[in-house]
Protein backbone atom coordinates (compact mmCIF):
# COMPACT_ATOMS: atom_id res chain seq x y z
CA UNK A 1 0.00 0.00 0.00
CA UNK A 2 1.36 3.47 -0.89
CA UNK A 3 2.14 5.86 1.94
CA UNK A 4 0.32 8.55 -0.04
CA UNK A 5 -2.23 8.09 -2.82
CA UNK A 6 -3.66 11.09 -4.72
CA UNK A 7 -6.42 10.48 -7.23
CA UNK A 8 -8.05 13.10 -9.46
CA UNK A 9 -7.23 16.03 -7.18
CA UNK A 10 -8.35 19.45 -8.45
CA UNK A 11 -8.35 22.85 -6.74
CA UNK A 12 -8.65 26.53 -7.54
CA UNK A 13 -7.99 30.00 -6.17
CA UNK A 14 -11.07 32.09 -6.80
CA UNK A 15 -11.95 31.09 -10.38
CA UNK A 16 -8.41 30.14 -11.39
CA UNK A 17 -7.89 26.39 -11.50
CA UNK A 18 -4.42 25.65 -10.16
CA UNK A 19 -4.59 21.85 -9.86
CA UNK A 20 -6.22 19.70 -12.51
CA UNK A 21 -6.83 15.97 -12.01
CA UNK A 22 -3.57 15.35 -10.14
CA UNK A 23 -2.81 11.65 -9.68
CA UNK A 24 0.21 9.93 -8.14
CA UNK A 25 1.28 7.42 -5.49
CA UNK A 26 4.26 7.70 -3.14
CA UNK A 27 5.98 4.69 -1.62
CA UNK A 28 7.54 4.42 1.82
CA UNK A 29 11.17 5.43 2.33
CA UNK A 30 11.44 7.79 -0.62
CA UNK A 31 12.78 11.34 -0.83
CA UNK A 32 10.77 13.17 -3.49
CA UNK A 33 11.28 16.59 -5.03
CA UNK A 34 8.20 18.45 -6.28
CA UNK A 35 9.30 20.76 -9.08
CA UNK A 36 7.55 23.03 -11.55
CA UNK A 37 7.38 26.65 -12.71
CA UNK A 38 5.89 29.48 -10.66
CA UNK A 39 2.14 29.08 -10.50
CA UNK A 40 2.31 25.34 -11.19
CA UNK A 41 0.44 24.53 -7.97
CA UNK A 42 3.29 23.03 -5.93
CA UNK A 43 2.51 24.73 -2.61
CA UNK A 44 -1.21 24.46 -3.27
CA UNK A 45 -0.82 20.71 -3.69
CA UNK A 46 0.61 20.40 -0.18
CA UNK A 47 -2.07 22.62 1.32
CA UNK A 48 -4.92 20.76 -0.37
CA UNK A 49 -3.57 17.37 0.68
CA UNK A 50 -3.25 18.62 4.27
CA UNK A 51 -6.73 20.19 4.21
CA UNK A 52 -5.38 23.72 4.52
CA UNK A 53 -7.07 24.69 1.24
CA UNK A 54 -10.34 23.32 -0.16
CA UNK A 55 -10.37 20.90 -3.07
CA UNK A 56 -12.78 20.87 -6.00
CA UNK A 57 -12.65 17.13 -6.49
CA UNK A 58 -10.54 14.04 -5.95
CA UNK A 59 -9.32 11.97 -3.04
CA UNK A 60 -6.18 11.82 -0.89
CA UNK A 61 -5.27 8.83 1.24
CA UNK A 62 -2.50 8.64 3.82
CA UNK A 63 -1.50 5.11 4.83
CA UNK A 64 -4.80 3.93 3.39
CA UNK A 65 -6.92 6.29 5.48
CA UNK A 66 -8.02 9.92 5.66
CA UNK A 67 -5.92 12.86 6.75
CA UNK A 68 -7.86 13.27 10.00
CA UNK A 69 -7.12 9.65 10.90
CA UNK A 70 -3.44 9.85 9.90
CA UNK A 71 -2.43 13.42 10.82
CA UNK A 72 -0.47 12.34 13.91
CA UNK A 73 1.88 10.53 11.50
CA UNK A 74 2.42 13.58 9.27
CA UNK A 75 4.87 16.48 9.68
CA UNK A 76 4.68 19.75 7.75
CA UNK A 77 7.12 22.64 7.31
CA UNK A 78 5.45 25.59 5.53
CA UNK A 79 7.19 28.25 3.47
CA UNK A 80 9.21 30.52 5.72
CA UNK A 81 7.54 33.58 4.20
CA UNK A 82 4.11 32.40 5.38
CA UNK A 83 5.10 32.45 9.07
CA UNK A 84 4.67 35.41 11.42
CA UNK A 85 8.22 35.66 12.70
CA UNK A 86 7.34 38.62 14.93
CA UNK A 87 5.20 36.40 17.16
CA UNK A 88 6.72 36.68 20.66
CA UNK A 89 8.12 33.20 21.24
CA UNK A 90 11.53 31.60 21.43
CA UNK A 91 13.05 28.74 19.43
CA UNK A 92 12.40 26.11 22.10
CA UNK A 93 8.71 27.03 22.32
CA UNK A 94 8.37 26.76 18.54
CA UNK A 95 9.78 23.24 18.61
CA UNK A 96 7.56 22.32 21.57
CA UNK A 97 4.55 23.13 19.37
CA UNK A 98 5.38 20.00 17.42
CA UNK A 99 4.66 17.97 20.56
CA UNK A 100 1.16 19.27 21.24
CA UNK A 101 -0.29 16.04 19.88
CA UNK A 102 1.58 14.15 22.61
CA UNK A 103 1.28 16.75 25.37
CA UNK A 104 -2.38 17.58 24.79
CA UNK A 105 -3.90 21.05 24.52
CA UNK A 106 -4.11 23.14 27.72
CA UNK A 107 -1.67 20.82 29.50
CA UNK A 108 1.79 21.71 30.77
CA UNK A 109 4.69 19.97 29.02
CA UNK A 110 6.79 17.57 31.06
CA UNK A 111 10.55 17.57 31.38
CA UNK A 112 10.66 14.65 28.95
CA UNK A 113 8.90 16.80 26.33
CA UNK A 114 11.41 19.60 26.83
CA UNK A 115 14.26 17.13 26.47
CA UNK A 116 12.84 15.89 23.16
CA UNK A 117 12.56 19.45 21.88
CA UNK A 118 16.11 20.28 22.95
CA UNK A 119 17.40 17.12 21.26
CA UNK A 120 15.71 18.16 18.01
CA UNK A 121 17.23 21.64 18.24
CA UNK A 122 20.62 20.10 18.91
CA UNK A 123 20.26 17.83 15.86
CA UNK A 124 19.76 20.96 13.74
CA UNK A 125 22.68 22.77 15.39
CA UNK A 126 20.36 25.20 17.20
CA UNK A 127 20.58 24.13 20.85
CA UNK A 128 22.51 27.28 21.78
CA UNK A 129 19.63 29.38 20.42
CA UNK A 130 16.84 27.71 22.42
CA UNK A 131 16.00 30.89 24.36
CA UNK A 132 16.44 33.25 21.42
CA UNK A 133 13.35 35.02 20.09
CA UNK A 134 12.58 33.70 16.62
CA UNK A 135 12.47 37.25 15.23
CA UNK A 136 16.15 37.59 16.18
CA UNK A 137 17.23 34.55 14.16
CA UNK A 138 18.53 34.62 10.61
CA UNK A 139 16.48 33.09 7.82
CA UNK A 140 18.56 29.94 7.82
CA UNK A 141 18.31 29.62 11.59
CA UNK A 142 14.53 30.06 11.46
CA UNK A 143 14.31 27.29 8.88
CA UNK A 144 16.39 24.98 11.07
CA UNK A 145 14.03 25.65 14.02
CA UNK A 146 10.98 24.80 11.93
CA UNK A 147 12.60 21.60 10.72
CA UNK A 148 13.39 20.74 14.36
CA UNK A 149 9.68 21.24 15.13
CA UNK A 150 8.82 18.73 12.41
CA UNK A 151 11.49 16.27 13.57
CA UNK A 152 10.23 16.23 17.14
CA UNK A 153 6.86 14.98 15.90
CA UNK A 154 8.63 11.74 14.92
CA UNK A 155 6.36 11.48 11.87
CA UNK A 156 6.28 8.81 9.19
CA UNK A 157 5.58 11.24 6.34
CA UNK A 158 7.02 14.76 6.00
CA UNK A 159 6.05 17.61 3.70
CA UNK A 160 8.39 20.61 3.33
CA UNK A 161 7.56 23.67 1.25
CA UNK A 162 10.76 25.18 -0.21
CA UNK A 163 12.93 24.54 2.88
CA UNK A 164 16.10 25.48 0.97
CA UNK A 165 14.88 28.82 -0.36
CA UNK A 166 17.06 31.70 0.78
CA UNK A 167 19.23 29.72 3.20
CA UNK A 168 23.03 29.66 3.36
CA UNK A 169 25.07 26.74 2.07
CA UNK A 170 25.70 25.30 5.56
CA UNK A 171 21.99 25.28 6.36
CA UNK A 172 21.19 23.70 3.00
CA UNK A 173 23.66 20.88 3.72
CA UNK A 174 22.30 20.42 7.26
CA UNK A 175 18.71 20.22 6.02
CA UNK A 176 19.48 17.75 3.23
CA UNK A 177 21.63 15.60 5.53
CA UNK A 178 18.70 15.44 7.96
CA UNK A 179 16.20 14.54 5.24
CA UNK A 180 18.46 11.78 3.94
CA UNK A 181 18.77 10.36 7.46
CA UNK A 182 14.97 10.29 7.68
CA UNK A 183 14.77 8.48 4.36
CA UNK A 184 17.35 5.93 5.48
CA UNK A 185 15.20 5.28 8.57
CA UNK A 186 12.28 4.37 6.31
CA UNK A 187 10.48 7.69 6.62
CA UNK A 188 8.95 9.32 3.55
CA UNK A 189 9.75 12.92 2.61
CA UNK A 190 8.27 15.22 -0.06
CA UNK A 191 9.93 18.58 -0.73
CA UNK A 192 8.80 21.49 -2.88
CA UNK A 193 12.07 22.48 -4.51
CA UNK A 194 13.12 25.34 -6.78
CA UNK A 195 16.71 24.59 -7.80
CA UNK A 196 16.65 22.17 -10.73
CA UNK A 197 20.43 21.88 -10.75
CA UNK A 198 20.42 19.98 -7.43
CA UNK A 199 17.46 17.66 -8.05
CA UNK A 200 19.62 14.77 -9.26
CA UNK A 201 22.03 15.10 -6.32
CA UNK A 202 19.44 15.49 -3.57
CA UNK A 203 16.41 13.36 -4.45
CA UNK A 204 15.79 9.76 -5.50
CA UNK A 205 12.26 10.56 -6.77
CA UNK A 206 10.85 13.56 -8.62
CA UNK A 207 7.29 14.77 -9.17
CA UNK A 208 7.15 17.21 -12.09
CA UNK A 209 4.07 19.39 -11.81
CA UNK A 210 2.43 22.07 -13.92
CA UNK A 211 -1.17 22.16 -12.66
CA UNK A 212 -1.24 18.47 -13.50
CA UNK A 213 1.40 15.77 -13.14
CA UNK A 214 3.78 15.90 -16.09
CA UNK A 215 5.98 13.03 -14.88
CA UNK A 216 6.65 11.14 -11.66
CA UNK A 217 9.16 8.45 -10.79
CA UNK A 218 12.80 7.72 -10.06
CA UNK A 219 14.92 10.80 -10.65
CA UNK A 220 17.45 8.98 -12.81
CA UNK A 221 14.68 7.89 -15.19
CA UNK A 222 12.20 10.78 -14.93
CA UNK A 223 14.25 13.98 -14.67
CA UNK A 224 15.01 14.09 -18.38
CA UNK A 225 15.47 16.91 -20.85
CA UNK A 226 12.15 16.04 -22.49
CA UNK A 227 10.19 16.10 -19.22
CA UNK A 228 11.83 19.33 -18.11
CA UNK A 229 10.79 21.01 -21.34
CA UNK A 230 7.27 19.58 -20.99
CA UNK A 231 7.06 20.93 -17.44
CA UNK A 232 8.61 24.37 -17.95
CA UNK A 233 7.83 24.98 -21.60
CA UNK A 234 11.51 25.24 -22.50
CA UNK A 235 11.68 28.82 -21.28
CA UNK A 236 14.49 28.55 -18.75
CA UNK A 237 17.67 29.95 -20.26
CA UNK A 238 19.99 27.73 -18.25
CA UNK A 239 18.43 24.62 -19.77
CA UNK A 240 20.24 25.11 -23.05
CA UNK A 241 23.59 25.22 -21.25
CA UNK A 242 22.96 22.42 -18.74
CA UNK A 243 21.01 20.00 -20.87
CA UNK A 244 22.50 20.74 -24.26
Amino acid sequence: MPVLSVNGLSASYRKNKVLNEVRFDVQQGTLTSIVGPNGAGKSTLLKVMLELHPKLSGTVQFFGSTYSQAKSRIGYVPQRGSVDWDFPTNALDVVMMGLYGKIGWLKWPKRSHRDLAMAALDEMGMADYADRQISQLSGGQQQRVFLARALVQDADLYFLDEPLAGVDAATERAIMDTLKVLKNKGRTVMVVHHDLQTVEDYFDQVLMLNRGVIAHGKTAETFTKENIYRTYGGTLRWMEEKLG
